[in-house]
């Protein structure tokens, strides 16, 4: 018996199809992204930075911080991550800057810890806790209050400004705190925000409220000691206190005082900074300004100011002050180009450069004008260029990187790292692009696998009024490959050389055949969605990107706004007959804060719109307007052969799409079928409604859902999920137990998961979306005032993740808790109520059996899905997202709720049960993603292959990946090994012998026939 047990125990490790070292790469890959980066403020804006090496030379990385939360280092050579640091969720990177070899970064409210960085690499080197988040200050934006310099001297220590009040000295080694200084009675009156250093003085710059405007405040500290010098409040009047001043100093002659610059009343103002704070202000005459820009080059005394038309001068601190030293030509606003980018770049030597980027739309292209104010005698000197920007591609340029080079004495040369309005990231040198990245899909809201068709189903071929003649000569010409193809046939035939489970199905380089699936259906489409109004279609067998399109914003285009992805369908597959097609439905937020439901309705391989094909392929893709309004719900209907989208609108009216007449017959019929359980109710006062749509429509000609029932939440509870079970094949309607009795599954088709919550505690609901009956409730515990369940719902099974932080004995401990949950119909074992075609009128439908049982996950998790397979056949295993950025599969034996509390009994051993263990084993073997660090996944979808035996697996958030996994091994494929020539042999063999023997025999035969006579 024993014997047995671990027999069945061992099968059961061993049984889903693992992931081998050989196959690491070939059946699947790994996409690691930075996400898109943070560039409202200069201090998480990308920027170049140069590093010196051991022997003198000197190479570029470019820095910035993302909105994923990352602080990365980029290679401007190839565009690959030189590294990245991955902040906690709760603790964002506030800001950062670079010195030498090291970069220093704070984050957390208020600039809670420091950590200084290698530059080359991105190991930690320091890293110092001011204060805990709760402490910190909450400002808006969330940058304000806080600020980095470092120390003019070869030590590079770091000040860091934190809570808008607390000055630090902290020592460049080992990140103590060498002196501290907070404002004594200026925390709650003046918010510091700028900070620069001298080599004797520190100054700290920020804001004190007044009743239309900001009014500056100074403080000087002792750069030694940290001793309090003075202070000062500067007369002064600033309207936009995030952008009208900063800080100046020249470090090219350290002689000259450092300056505060602000804006007031269109004219540029100074204030010298010394330690006695004595110095008057001063105005630069000459023109009125509606802004001044800061370039990054607060240490490099120079700045940018848009003059009222537009124009923009640079002006610079020198040993003769603060002047003007160029005006940009044709930098006035007008309508032939885009407002200007200006941004600040070094050279190898330290000199600063400002560029000047705009967009032009006579030439459709982008223009870079770059300044370099030293050259040509300290005169200046302008070199430009125009880039071949594809604004159809990528949405406009946001945010431009300068880094330049100056072999020659008046030759400059730049290279331009673009950010833009989708989320790519690009490198140009001069004109040329040297590469992009998407990282907008680092931000990917929803996203969906589609089935390629056959490669002769792509394949052109001739209609039907084709000419004899042109027919023969194509099919002659097919004839040519005929041979070749029988000798490859055989070749196959005898050696086995077959498509294998566990090799690539990635095209090759240089394939330029349509878009078709391979032997297995392991190679798909996945089409992504964006939150920077961007939809790819992604190669699953690679991860390339296939097409991309830019959505339109139709008429708020002339306003701005923004499209919010809400759901995918597909719509139609090739199983369905012609091309595939994907709907996705979408909320149009514009800037005037009206809100409207948009269609977009795509063709999976192309990207073209499906409702007008003959658009230009490089033009925005414009959607339809279905409901003038924000969006309550939307459902994917099968009615007969095809698939409705239905949409309801705040007032619950119901839109169809496509909306024809066959349509909206088929959609009267099935209404009786349709039951919608929908969220109502202010928030504290949550209800969960049943509804089902009227029969006949209104009289604005839309049919109305009806309430039918209600369900009553406790007044703390606010509905978070609602978790439809999917429509997907079952092959099994029931589970044959080891003394030959059953117990049938519970699918009731309008079963539902909800997932409610407060800051308390957490309840789950299993109802039936029909009449609103309760099938299954628990309270759980809330995680830090969250409510942060995981659910799963797949045919009969429900299986859900939660924190326990309680400890309610000896033996219990704080832990992350997975509970399997599986209904079954009836009272027991053979009570068969045929719950899948029951009506949900009948008693019999609410009449369950559960078993439940609760486990221990080793670690926390970010999502969890089931897999999926064609027909069902299959068992399922959990898929989970952990959180030491792993994919990770657990089989369902492992979860089977009927695992007995002691040793299996023999009928308990032919049903494959184990003995039940409250913790779930962490078997590197079963994680996907091997040594991939699969950072940030939110979302997992996974997608039938044509084998029944694997199922694909697409893992999103802030980096992609995508593997196969087979729950019950590959059983419909011939394994690796086996010996094809071997059984042809062996095949061949037996006909020559019963070729030889054949003759034999019918002699014997007739001898015998003779003799008998």
């Amino acid at each position: 018996m024993r014997l047995l047990s671990v027999l069945i125990t061992i099968c059961c490790l061993t049984q889903s199809w693992a992931l081998h070292s050989s196959e690491a790469g070939i059946v699947d890959w790994h996409k690691p992204l930075v996400g898109v980066p943070l560039y409202s403020t200069l201090s998480t804006a990308p920027a170049f930075h140069r590093i010196s090496e051991a022997d003198g030379r000197t190479h570029s990385v470019v820095l910035t911080a993302t909105a994923s939360n990352v602080l990365a280092a980029l290679d401007p050579v190839d565009g690959t991550i030189a590294w990245r640091h991955i902040f906690e969720a709760n603790e964002h990177v506030i800001a950062y800057k670079q010195h030498g070899n090291v970069v220093a970064t704070v984050s957390g409210s208020g600039g809670a810890t420091l950590r200084l960085l290698d530059a080359t690499t991105g190991h930690l080197l320091v890293e110092r806790c001011f204060h805990k988040l709760e402490a910190g200050r909450l400002f808006e934006p969330e940058t304000l209050g806080t600020a980095l310099a470092f120390d003019n001297e070869e030590n590079g220590d770091t000040y860091v400004l934190s809570n808008a009040h607390i000055l630090r000295r902290t020592n460049a080694k080992t990140g103590e705190v060498v002196w501290g200084w907070s404002a004594p009675d200026q925390a709650s009156l003046v918010a510091y925000s700028r900070l620069i250093a001298t080599s004797s003085t520190v100054y700290v710059v920020g804001l004190a409220k007044s009743f239309t405007s900001y009014t500056l405040h100074v403080s000087a500290v002792s750069a030694k000691t940290g001793e309090f010098i003075t202070s000062i409040d500067v007369p002064s009047s600033i309207t936009n206190g995030l952008t009208d001043f900063f800080v100046l100093a020249s470090n090219k002659h350290p002689q000259v005082k450092p300056r505060v610059m602000w804006l007031e009343g269109g004219a540029i103002k100074s204030f010298p900074l010394t330690p006695e704070l004595k110095e008057t202000p001063m105005m630069i005459k000459g023109a009125e300004y509606q802004k001044i820009v800061d370039v990054g080059f607060s240490e490099h005394g120079q700045f940018v100011a848009i003059k009222e038309d537009g124009a923009g001068r640079v002006i610079r601190l020198g040993e003769d002050g603060v002047k003007v030293i160029w005006e940009f030509a044709e930098s006035a606003t007008s309508k032939q180009y885009t407002e200007s980018i200006y941004s600040g770049g070094l050279d190898k030597d330290g000199w600063p450069y400002i560029a000047r980027v705009y967009w032009s739309h006579i030439s459709k292209k982008a223009s870079a004008h770059i300044l370099a104010a030293h050259l040509a005698d300290g005169k200046g000197l302008v070199t430009g260029f125009t880039l071949p920007f594809q604004t159809s591609d990528h949405g406009v340029i946001t945010h431009v990187a300068v880094d330049i080079a100056n072999p020659e004495e008046f030759k400059v040369l730049a290279r331009l790292f673009l950010t833009t309005s989708t989320g790519a990231v690009q490198l140009w040198q001069q004109n040329e692009l040297q590469w992009s990245r998407e990282e907008g899909l680092a931000e990917i809201k929803v996203a969906e696998l589609v089935e390629l068709p056959e490669k002769q189903v792509v394949t052109a071929h001739a209609g039907e009024d084709e000419p004899v003649g042109e027919r023969l000569v194509r099919q002659l010409s097919d004839a040519r490959d005929f041979p070749q193809y029988a000798l490859n046939f055989a070749r196959r035939f005898v050696t086995g050389s077959y498509a294998s489970v566990s090799s690539s199905v990635a095209p090759s380089a240089n394939a330029s055949e349509p878009l078709a699936r391979d032997e297995f259906g392991f190679r798909k489409v996945i089409i992504a969605v964006t939150a920077r109004s961007k939809i790819y279609g992604i190669d699953s067998a690679n991860g390339e990107v296939l097409w991309s399109r830019v959505f339109g914003l139709g008429w708020a285009a002339e306003v701005g706004g923004h499209i919010i992805p809400v759901k995918i369908f597909v719509t139609r597959t090739v199983n369905d007959g012609g091309a595939p097609e994907v709907v996705l439905v979408t909320q149009r937020k514009a800037s005037n804060s009206l809100v409207d439901t948009v269609i977009f309705h795509v063709n999976p391989l192309t990207g073209e719109d499906v409702r007008d094909p003959t658009f230009p392929r490089d033009g925005l893709l414009q959607g339809l307007d279905v409901i003038a309004g924000p969006l309550v719900e939307t459902y994917m209907l099968q009615l007969g052969p095809s698939n409705v989208v239905a949409l309801l609108d705040e007032f619950v009216q119901v839109h169809l799409y496509p909306n024809t007449d066959e349509i909206r017959d088929a959609f009267v019929k099935a209404l009786p079928s349709i039951y919608l359980p929908l969220r109502t109710g202010a928030p504290r006062h949550r209800q969960l409604t049943g509804h089902q749509i009227s029969p006949k429509p209104e009289f604005t000609g839309k049919h109305v859902a009806q309430p039918t029932w209600t369900l009553s939440l406790p007044p703390s509870e606010d509905i978070l999920a609602i978790i439809p079970r999917p429509r997907e094949p079952i092959a099994s309607l029931g589970k044959v137990l080891g003394n030959r009795t059953t117990l049938y599954k519970y699918l009731n088709p309008h079963l539902s998961a909800v997932v409610a919550g407060s800051s308390v505690s957490c309840s789950l609901y299993l109802i039936d979306s029909a009449k609103g009956t309760v099938l299954y409730h628990v309270v759980l515990p809330s995680t830090d005032g969250a409510c942060d369940i995981k659910v799963v719902l797949a045919e009969n099974w429900l299986v859900y993740q939660y924190y326990d932080g309680d400890m309610g004995g000896v033996d219990q401990a704080k832990s992350y808790r997975i509970v399997s949950v599986e209904l079954y119909e009836g009272s027991g074992v053979d009570d068969k109520t045929r719950s899948s075609d029951l009506s949900s009128l009948s008693n019999k439908s609410t009449a369950i059996t559960t078993f439940e049982e609760t486990f221990v996950l080793p670690r926390a998790i970010s999502t969890i899905v089931s897999t999926a397979t064609t027909h069902g056949i299959t068992m399922k295993d959990i898929i989970v997202a952990s959180e030491n950025h792993q994919i990770q599969s657990f089989p369902r034996r492992f979860l089977d709720p009927r695992r007995p509390k002691r040793k299996p009994t023999n009928e308990e051993l032919e049903e494959w049960l184990i003995q039940y263990d409250p913790i779930l084993p962490d078997d590197p073997k079963r994680v996907l993603s091997h040594t991939y660090q699969v950072v940030g996944t939110k979302h997992i979808v996974t997608s039938p292959a044509l084998l029944e035996s694997t199922s694909l697996v697409f893992a999103y958030g802030q980096d992609l990946f995508f593997t196969r996994v087979a729950p019950s091994n590959t059983f419909d494929v011939l394994s690796e090994d086996f010996n094809k020539a071997q059984l042809v042999l062996t095949i061949a063999g037996l006909a020559l012998a019963i070729v030889i023997a054949k003759p034999m025999v019918r002699r014997k035969r007739l001898r015998e026939k003779w003799y008998d006579q």
